[in-house]
């Protein structure tokens, strides 16, 4: 009956199809549109002067791009702590038998994923605002009134504070993740490792976290992903400031491409992106499995 219902050849096709269709329009097209633009110099207007390489060469010395990249991997940076770290241990959590009402703190914690970048950020904008906002409110309540600022307008914290509202949205999906990875640990080993004296902290150094390990690698691969091309957070929070501070290689092309109308440049940018995530993504996949490799070998 399985075979049956099974699609098969054009039938297969047929199904796929639309989907196909609709991928090409939306991903392949704009790709190969950008890279084809990325060879001109080009304003927008009916003519386009063909520079070869030229947006490409202008790329490698862009100062902007190539902080507005530092900025993207420290994002990362802080993603893959504040969502997929944060995560795994709220997972731990509700899997244990501290927390009660499990069902409630899932619901909950998922709640932030379904909102809108835009609104994470407009709630986040009025939690750091300096004149009525909950954080310079907690610490005038704590006594720390000396720590009160405005705090979107630090340069050196600022990557730091335009990634929490993208932790606290994400993390109820990677939670999630983790549970989902988490649930299908076979209970008969962890039973075993806690007849054998690892509990707490050493169950899930030694046990739960080799045995999670896939579940592990693919949030920090979508949490890599997702980092490197962030974009609606900062646009709304910051717009890139102070200064070029907060930019991001997505927030940077999108300014270039359709404020400053250097659409040429602002496509070799776009395509620089995707390599640059491609790369990120490539060098992170080779590292686990360098990793798993030689704790393999080490046994």
């Amino acid at each position: 009956m399985g075979k049956a219902l099974r699609p098969k050849g054009w039938v297969l096709l047929a199904y796929l199809l639309p989907g196909l269709i609709i991928y090409s329009f939306v991903v392949l097209v704009p790709i190969f549109s950008a890279f084809r633009y990325s060879f001109y110099s080009w304003t927008g207007g009916p003519k386009k002067t063909y520079i070869g390489i030229g947006n490409y060469l202008e790329l490698l010395r862009d100062e902007v791009f190539w902080h507005s990249f530092l900025n993207n991997v420290l994002m990362t940076v802080y993603g893959l702590i504040g969502q997929v770290g944060l995560a795994f241990i709220f997972a731990l959590l509700l899997m244990s038998k501290i927390v009660k009402l499990k069902g409630l703190h899932r619901t909950m914690s998922y709640f932030p994923s379904t909102l809108a970048p835009v609104i994470i950020a407009f709630l986040w904008m009025l939690i750091y605002n300096y004149n009525y906002g909950l954080l310079n409110a907690g610490l005038t309540k704590l006594g720390l009134g000396n720590l009160v600022q405005s705090w979107l307008d630090l340069t050196g914290p600022i990557v730091l504070l335009v990634s929490i509202p993208l932790s606290w949205q994400n993390i109820g999906f990677f939670t999630l993740l983790m549970l989902a990875g988490l649930s299908s640990i076979n209970k008969e080993v962890l039973e075993v490792a806690e007849l054998d004296g690892a509990t707490g902290v050493r169950k899930a150094w030694y046990v739960i976290i080799p045995l999670a390990k896939p579940t592990l690698v693919v949030a920090s691969l979508l949490c890599i992903a997702n980092n490197m091309r962030g974009f609606e957070h900062i646009y709304a929070m910051t717009g890139g400031g102070p200064g070029n501070a907060s930019s991001v290689m997505a927030l940077y092309a999108y300014q270039t491409s359709f404020l400053r109308f250097r659409y040429g440049y602002g496509s070799a940018l776009a395509i620089a992106i995707i390599a640059l995530t491609m790369l990120m993504i490539l060098l992170s996949t080779l590292a686990l499995k360098r990793g798993e490799n030689q704790k393999g070998g080490a046994y």
